[in-house]
């Protein structure tokens, strides 16, 4: 909006000329989010305390350390849509259309989230909406934002997957594009819900994430860097960064009260939308495989939920104690803030392997 407003101005007044800088803009993104998330937590918290009262159900098979969090609000997520959208309306050129599409598929599946959060709390059990449901309706969000991000993409790699670690390799996936692209926003979505199991464990991992795809979409934009760096050049994809830079901002204003111990919890309000977006945007960017690296966090969690179903109906035996892996850990006597700090070493390692690929071509 800014964007918009001031940009005219420039040639009168100069100073207006910081709002044509993507960098200048995706700062003032990351500190518009985090001030909102400070300011909107604390009564937000106050009255999702009064209006949930016994808070998020806990499970009595999980690990008995969490019993205690028993009362503490969910919906979370709430917080982190707010800021990340007044902020990235604020910075972004509103004319961009894969800025709509990403933000189109974080709210549509935000809302999912908080339908499933609310059934959990009205009806005191975890089933919340039926997983066939929101599925379906994840789909139909995705197949919406997947043809307009078709029809906005250039027509020479609009349906390509491009390969990392190669040069100016892609595979046309035709139609099957579309397919592909709800594997990835949905399964990046779901990813992330199955990894907030703990007080600030999937938030980093979202907030480091974010920060890649930040710098990647920035550089895909950027016709020189991209050529230099012989990644795929996407026009427009700069103002992503600006997204990226809001979603860095309301994720560390939230961590400031999900920290150990939560004053609240994301739910599925914020991780289902949180990680759609980064499939989303991954997409744009044509960086799909380098997010199940730098998410790669997220990866070993649906794996290790997958695997532990897959085992169990198989044989009868459970591979791990407990799914997520995140669980595994916690009864094996690991203290929560052990597993979270461990985890999120982790998702930094993965991240700059993710890196590492823009150069390694």
């Amino acid at each position: 909006m800014l964007y918009n407003f001031l940009t005219p101005l420039a040639e009168d007044y100069q100073i207006f000329n910081l709002f044509r800088y993507l960098t200048f803009r995706t700062g003032g993104a990351i500190m518009t989010a985090l001030i909102i998330s400070f300011i909107i937590a604390p009564p937000m918290i106050k009255w999702l305390k009064k209006k949930q009262k016994e808070g998020q159900p806990i499970r009595n098979d999980g690990p008995e350390t969490h019993l205690k969090k028993a009362g503490t609000p969910t919906m979370g997520g709430l917080m982190i849509l707010i800021s990340v959208s007044i902020s990235t309306i604020l910075w972004a050129d509103l004319t961009n259309k894969f800025v709509w599409y990403a933000m189109m598929v974080m709210g549509g599946y935000g809302l999912i989230g908080f339908a499933d959060d609310y059934l959990k709390l009205t009806k005191r059990n975890h089933k919340g909406l039926p997983g066939k449901v929101k599925l379906l309706l994840q789909f139909l969000i995705g197949i919406v934002a997947t043809l307009g991000i078709m029809e906005t993409l250039p027509s020479e790699i609009s349906t390509h997957v491009a390969i990392p670690f190669f040069k100016d390799f892609f595979i046309n996936l035709s139609w099957f594009f579309i397919p592909w692209c709800l594997l990835v926003m949905v399964g990046s979505s779901n990813a992330v819900n199955l990894t907030d199991g703990l007080d600030g464990l999937a938030i980093v991992p979202v907030a480091i994430a974010a920060a890649c795809f930040g710098l990647i979409s920035y550089l895909v934009g950027n016709e020189v860097f991209s050529g230099y760096l012989q990644i795929p050049y996407v026009v427009g994809t700069g103002e992503l960064a600006i997204l990226c830079g809001a979603l860095i901002g309301g994720a560390m204003g939230f961590l400031w009260f999900n920290a150990p111990p939560a004053m609240i919890f994301m739910g599925d309000t914020g991780s289902l939308a949180m990680g759609g977006v980064l499939g989303t945007i991954a997409i744009i960017t044509k960086h799909e495989l380098v997010l199940a690296i730098i998410g790669g966090l997220f990866v070993l969690e649906t794996v290790s939920v997958i695997v532990q179903v897959a085992s169990f109906k198989l044989t009868g035996k459970r591979v791990f104690a407990m799914a997520p892996i995140h669980h595994h850990f916690e009864k094996k006597g690991w203290s929560e803030p052990t597993v979270v700090i461990r985890f999120w070493i982790i998702a930094v390692i993965l991240a700059l392997i993710g890196l590492s690929t823009l150069k390694l071509r």
